[in-house]
């Protein structure tokens, strides 16, 4: 008698071998997207067109788009192995940690305003952590262990200082920012619509964090973190009608209270408080939430920050939405989403290692585009690659590059040069299209165009600008071309990266012969349609 095992049992098979275990992360992550999918490459999109990944893997390791030139020497570049070299590249290029600063500072911070900590001390920050690989729990340990009070650390404190260190909020954003977990609706009682989010859940992290609140020194006129030695946790369920008084100590969600010491009554401060003065406990609670958080037996927080890393290079995380991971809504792959979060855990919490293993990854590199004959998957097969609107500030350095902005600053700095001294010259004009795409501040990143956004792209003052001719610029360079197919190939590059098809070569020829006497005005109604376009406007 003969069995037959289902794909199902096959793929799990599969996907628990050794050989399986020992495949480098980026065959791995192949296998399980087309585990349980017969003919898997007959049905999934194609590779990316290398110009298509050009553009795709630039945008998402360094936060721009690549020059005509670096487009026209990867086109021509025939080894087998150029995007491997092409992945190292950006990785290694000061544009990345600058670029990982840009994103950071987004998901953490939701575009608040400095009010505490400059924004710009806070860039320099993320930054250089990400210039110097610092590893995400470590980086994550620094943030929420910060009060303000040392120089050097007083930047990370710019995630409780600028929200007032207002315990209620850094409960959800703690939470949904390093857990995945978005708990904001059990404060009040369990959630109503996720079971497994318990108001003690909520309350575990709040108590790590009630204690504290701001002081401002006078003197040295800062405002810094201070905490209490006391101050228990209570609460009490909106939906119980005998409203019973619950009561918790921190904790993180699923987890045990954390053992406190006890100390002799009237002798828990190192520092007192008193008039002026900022209290200092012999046990600080919320110093526990550092090690509490990245904890090696903390299975959310590890699975947050792959699924996210995740999210940053898909287009979508394995878990959807990204800030409710939770039984009731898994992941689209359960098996490669453990195997990502136990896999980053143990790369140590390295963001580059992990990042250059999902961009060398068939499921990063699959086209945005399926062949007429092909059925449309859905979003979370991976089967094809998602469409990620850029970010607010993608757009503007991409805006600058295309132009020719970023082009024609370099040729001014000349022998000069350096990637700081580049963003230094541009970071207030690149501010002016942010301060138009931006999200709300306070607010998870949401795309959604705006008439603002409309106008500007229609008829702005500031990107008119920024295609007026200057040496190095698009319209620099185009105008000094004859032919229409190298107009048409100059501005495809440069704005597009990828050649212009022969119809649009046409289109481009037959208005140049409608209009001969406007030259300049038609290169620059020209550029202007292509950088208007959805296909500027998004990564694909």
């Amino acid at each position: 008698m003969t069995h037959r095992l289902s794909l199902g049992l096959i793929a799990t098979l599969a996907l628990t071998s050794p050989l399986f275990a020992q495949a480098p992360l980026h065959e791995r992550i192949d296998q399980a997207i087309a585990a349980g999918k017969p003919n898997f490459e007959s049905v999934a999109a194609p590779l990316a067109s290398d110009a298509e990944f050009l553009r795709r893997v630039t945008l998402d390791l360094t936060g721009t788009i690549p020059t005509a030139t670096e487009v026209r020497a990867f086109l021509a570049d025939n080894a087998a192995d150029k995007r491997a070299k092409l992945i190292d590249r950006l990785l290694a290029s000061a544009e990345y940690p600058r670029h990982m600063a840009n994103v950071f500072d987004v998901l953490l911070m939701e575009r608040r305003a400095g009010k505490h900590v400059p924004n710009a001390l806070w860039h320099e920050y993320l930054r250089a952590s990400f210039a110097g690989s610092k590893p995400w729990d470590q980086l994550v340990r620094e943030i929420v262990s910060a009060d303000g009070i040392d120089p050097a650390q007083r930047p990370a404190a710019k995630f409780y200082l600028d929200r007032n260190a207002e315990p209620h909020l850094l409960t959800k954003d703690i939470s949904r920012l390093f857990l995945g977990m978005n708990l904001q609706c059990a404060q009040c009682h369990d959630h109503p619509r996720v079971k497994h989010y318990a108001q003690d859940y909520y309350y575990g992290i709040y108590a790590f964090l009630n204690r504290s609140f701001l002081f401002t020194d006078a003197k040295a006129k800062l405002t810094v973190l201070a905490e209490k030695a006391d101050g228990d946790v209570t609460y009490v369920s909106v939906f119980d009608p005998a409203k019973v008084t619950k009561s918790t100590g921190p904790r993180m969600p699923r987890g045990p209270v954390v053992k406190e010491p006890e100390l002799v009554k009237g002798a828990e401060y190192v520092v007192a408080p008193a008039k002026d003065v900022r209290p200092v406990p012999k046990y600080s609670r919320r110093a526990q939430l550092a090690d509490q958080l990245t904890a090696a037996d903390n299975v959310q927080f590890r699975r947050n920050i792959a699924n996210r890393l995740w999210a940053h290079m898909m287009g979508r995380g394995l878990v959807h939405p990204i800030d409710f991971d939770h039984p009731a809504n898994p992941p689209s792959h359960p098996e490669l989403m453990s195997s990502l979060a136990d896999e980053i855990a143990a790369m140590k919490y390295d963001t580059r290692a992990f990042l250059r293993e999902l961009a060398l990854s068939k499921t990063y590199q699959r086209s945005s585009e399926l062949p007429a004959s092909m059925k449309e998957p859905a979003p979370d097969s991976f089967m094809v690659a998602n469409l990620k609107p850029l970010s607010a500030e993608q757009l503007a350095w991409a805006l600058m590059q295309a132009t020719g902005m970023t082009d024609s600053e370099r040729l001014t700095q000349g022998a000069k040069l350096t990637e700081t001294s580049l963003y230094t010259k541009l970071a207030p004009s690149a501010g002016s299209v942010i301060g138009i795409f931006a999200g709300p501040a306070g607010q998870a990143e949401n795309f959604q165009a705006t008439l603002d956004q409309a106008l500007f792209v229609a008829n702005g003052k500031i990107l008119r600008a920024w295609l007026s001719p200057r040496a190095g610029s698009l319209l620099d360079r185009v105008a000094k071309l004859k032919e229409a197919d190298e107009i048409a190939e100059e501005l495809y590059l440069g704005t597009l990266t990828r050649r212009p098809t022969d119809e649009e070569k046409r289109e481009i020829g037959d208005y140049l012969k409608k209009r001969p006497e406007d030259r300049a005005a038609v290169l620059l109604d020209m550029a202007w349609a292509l950088l208007a376009s959805a296909e500027f406007r998004f990564n694909h």
